[in-house]
């Protein structure tokens, strides 16, 4: 649709709308999620996607299209970004990186034109953000920020997301972990647990091209002992807290988006093997990672990388996890997927 707002009259659960929820990135994991949620609460759904994908209401690059569909809408959720679980090549690093500021600064200027703007704006954020942690957890108060392409992404995306002076658009960042689903990053390590495969992930040497490891896109090794950190979030909690940030106008900023029990890379995989019913686990060393990443044309990093996140703002302001525990998030998961 171009120039302006997507038809109205959907039907919808509860009859009648919410209003317009603007949501980017709707056919990923997390974003159809988002999106079947949104609408079972009775908002009206406009999708903004690639114009090749012939599935959302607005292209990007479509300005008066985009422009028409935010003003006056409820809620932007903006979720785009080109996934990265690919080979840290120079183009996938741009591709990477311009899929997350070009659509962010692309809804900043729609806002920016509307003459009814959105009251809220929720965008996607990564808890990678956040260093290499192995001697204390990363808060949103008291969290460092890290080095190396990954975080660089992050915080140009945040950037991009922050820095417009929208007026009375709230703004939030969900800051999020790995999610877990079905269909999700578990479905890997669900896999390799089922071949007896399922042991910790060993950090070690490993060589890189020079151009790579300037770029700050190679995992440099650090002697983990297969004891990084694992923060995560299961998806029923990711829409829960969509909904309280859609509920609390007093939540804004930058936002954790994690499970309070992270575990680490060892009771992970023992939760995984558990869930599976496999009694033994290889441990995987970094030569058999990186050429397992090289053949699944992903990175090693996504493994090896110590994520030790919790939620200090959920906690605080009380929001409860339907999944605070590992166990029973990737019990759950293992179940949808039956």
């Amino acid at each position: 649709m171009s120039g302006r707002a997507p038809e109205t009259g959907e039907t919808h659960a509860h009859g009648g709308t919410l209003g317009r929820a603007v949501v980017t990135g709707a056919g990923g994991f997390v974003g159809s999620a988002i999106v079947a949620d949104l609408r079972s609460q009775g908002y009206e759904i406009v999708t903004v996607g690639r114009a090749e994908s012939g599935r959302a209401h607005v292209a990007w690059g479509d300005a008066a299209g985009l422009d028409a569909a935010v003003d006056g809408a409820a809620v932007v959720v903006n979720l785009a970004g080109k996934n990265v679980s690919c080979r840290y090549s120079p183009r996938n690093r741009r591709e990477i990186l311009n899929s997350r500021t070009a659509t962010t600064a692309a809804i900043a200027r729609s806002i920016t034109r509307s003459a009814s703007p959105p009251p809220l704006w929720i965008n996607a954020s990564t808890a990678t953000i956040y260093r290499h942690a192995m001697d204390r957890p990363m808060t949103e108060s008291t969290g460092e920020i890290g080095e190396g392409f990954s975080v660089g992404v992050a915080t140009a995306w945040e950037h991009a997301f922050f820095s417009p002076d929208l007026g009375g658009t709230r703004r939030v960042a969900l800051r999020m972990a790995i999610v877990l689903g079905h269909g999700s990053a578990l479905a890997p390590l669900l896999g390799l647990a089922r071949f007896g495969l399922g042991g910790r992930q060993l950090d070690g040497r490993w060589w890189a091209p020079r151009e790579k490891r300037a770029a700050g896109a190679f995992h440099e090794y650090r002697p983990t002992h297969g004891r990084q950190m694992f923060s995560w979030v299961h998806l029923d909690d990711v829409l829960g807290i969509v909904r309280r940030v859609i509920a609390d106008e007093s939540i804004h900023g930058a936002l954790n988006v994690c499970a309070p029990g992270p575990v680490d890379n060892g009771e992970l995989m023992a939760t995984v093997r558990r869930s599976v019913r496999m009694p033994v686990g290889i441990p995987l060393r970094r030569w058999m990672i990186e050429l397992g990443a090289l053949a699944m044309r992903t990175e090693s990093e996504l493994l090896l990388k110590s994520r030790w996140v919790v939620p200090e703002r959920l906690t605080a302001m009380g929001y409860e996890f339907r999944h605070p525990e590992l166990r029973g998030a990737v019990d759950a998961v293992v179940r949808a997927g039956r």
